[in-house]
Protein backbone atom coordinates (compact mmCIF):
# COMPACT_ATOMS: atom_id res chain seq x y z
CA UNK A 1 0.00 0.00 0.00
CA UNK A 2 1.40 3.61 -0.80
CA UNK A 3 1.67 5.76 2.03
CA UNK A 4 0.32 9.75 1.69
CA UNK A 5 3.17 11.86 3.20
CA UNK A 6 0.65 15.34 3.81
CA UNK A 7 3.00 17.19 5.84
CA UNK A 8 4.55 17.53 2.13
CA UNK A 9 1.60 18.84 0.93
CA UNK A 10 1.13 23.24 0.13
CA UNK A 11 -2.20 23.39 -0.94
CA UNK A 12 -4.78 22.16 -3.10
CA UNK A 13 -4.79 22.26 -6.99
CA UNK A 14 -8.32 23.82 -8.30
CA UNK A 15 -8.88 24.91 -12.25
CA UNK A 16 -12.28 25.89 -13.86
CA UNK A 17 -12.70 22.34 -14.76
CA UNK A 18 -12.67 20.68 -11.35
CA UNK A 19 -13.62 23.80 -9.24
CA UNK A 20 -17.54 24.15 -10.10
CA UNK A 21 -18.00 20.36 -10.92
CA UNK A 22 -18.73 18.57 -7.05
CA UNK A 23 -20.77 21.67 -6.64
CA UNK A 24 -22.92 21.28 -10.11
CA UNK A 25 -23.08 17.41 -9.30
CA UNK A 26 -23.33 16.72 -5.72
CA UNK A 27 -23.57 20.31 -4.10
CA UNK A 28 -20.23 20.24 -2.33
CA UNK A 29 -18.16 23.29 -2.35
CA UNK A 30 -14.34 23.84 -2.93
CA UNK A 31 -14.32 24.45 1.05
CA UNK A 32 -15.89 21.73 2.27
CA UNK A 33 -14.07 19.62 0.53
CA UNK A 34 -10.84 21.50 1.65
CA UNK A 35 -12.12 20.87 5.19
CA UNK A 36 -11.91 17.15 5.08
CA UNK A 37 -8.32 17.29 5.25
CA UNK A 38 -8.26 19.20 8.07
CA UNK A 39 -10.55 17.78 10.18
CA UNK A 40 -9.36 14.73 12.11
CA UNK A 41 -10.17 11.80 11.75
CA UNK A 42 -10.23 11.13 8.50
CA UNK A 43 -8.83 8.31 6.26
CA UNK A 44 -6.92 7.59 3.54
CA UNK A 45 -6.74 4.76 1.07
CA UNK A 46 -5.53 3.94 -2.19
CA UNK A 47 -8.39 3.40 -5.00
CA UNK A 48 -6.18 0.31 -6.67
CA UNK A 49 -8.85 0.53 -9.25
CA UNK A 50 -8.66 3.75 -11.02
CA UNK A 51 -4.84 4.10 -10.49
CA UNK A 52 -4.06 3.19 -13.73
CA UNK A 53 -2.53 6.63 -15.03
CA UNK A 54 -1.96 8.20 -11.58
CA UNK A 55 -2.23 7.17 -8.34
CA UNK A 56 -5.84 7.84 -7.18
CA UNK A 57 -6.60 7.95 -3.46
CA UNK A 58 -10.18 8.33 -1.89
CA UNK A 59 -10.91 10.12 2.15
CA UNK A 60 -13.85 9.33 4.21
CA UNK A 61 -13.78 12.41 6.44
CA UNK A 62 -16.01 15.36 7.54
CA UNK A 63 -16.74 19.13 7.11
CA UNK A 64 -16.78 21.73 10.10
CA UNK A 65 -20.32 21.48 9.63
CA UNK A 66 -20.30 17.85 10.18
CA UNK A 67 -21.35 16.67 6.88
CA UNK A 68 -19.73 13.38 5.53
CA UNK A 69 -17.73 13.26 2.77
CA UNK A 70 -16.20 10.79 0.46
CA UNK A 71 -13.60 12.75 -1.89
CA UNK A 72 -11.38 10.74 -4.50
CA UNK A 73 -8.23 12.99 -4.95
CA UNK A 74 -4.84 12.38 -6.36
CA UNK A 75 -2.02 14.54 -5.27
CA UNK A 76 0.41 15.86 -8.31
CA UNK A 77 3.84 17.54 -6.84
CA UNK A 78 2.54 18.68 -3.23
CA UNK A 79 -0.91 19.61 -4.24
CA UNK A 80 -4.13 17.65 -3.28
CA UNK A 81 -6.73 17.85 -7.14
CA UNK A 82 -9.67 16.95 -5.92
CA UNK A 83 -11.16 14.87 -8.63
CA UNK A 84 -15.01 13.89 -7.25
CA UNK A 85 -16.82 14.56 -3.80
CA UNK A 86 -20.43 13.61 -2.64
CA UNK A 87 -22.02 12.88 0.61
CA UNK A 88 -20.91 9.28 2.14
CA UNK A 89 -23.15 6.59 0.97
CA UNK A 90 -24.89 3.94 4.13
CA UNK A 91 -22.09 1.72 4.07
CA UNK A 92 -19.25 4.23 3.65
CA UNK A 93 -20.67 5.94 6.66
CA UNK A 94 -21.12 2.95 8.52
CA UNK A 95 -17.07 2.32 8.00
CA UNK A 96 -16.30 5.74 9.04
CA UNK A 97 -17.89 5.99 12.51
CA UNK A 98 -16.52 2.72 13.08
CA UNK A 99 -13.00 3.68 12.25
CA UNK A 100 -13.34 7.34 14.18
CA UNK A 101 -14.14 4.71 17.29
CA UNK A 102 -11.50 2.59 17.05
CA UNK A 103 -8.85 5.51 16.20
CA UNK A 104 -7.16 7.31 18.86
CA UNK A 105 -6.35 10.59 17.77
Amino acid sequence: MRHIDFENITGFDWDEGNEFKNWVKHKVSVAECEEVFFNEPFFTYVDEKHSLKEDRYFVLGQTDQKRHLFIVFTIRKTLIRVISARDMNKNERKIYEKLKKDTTI
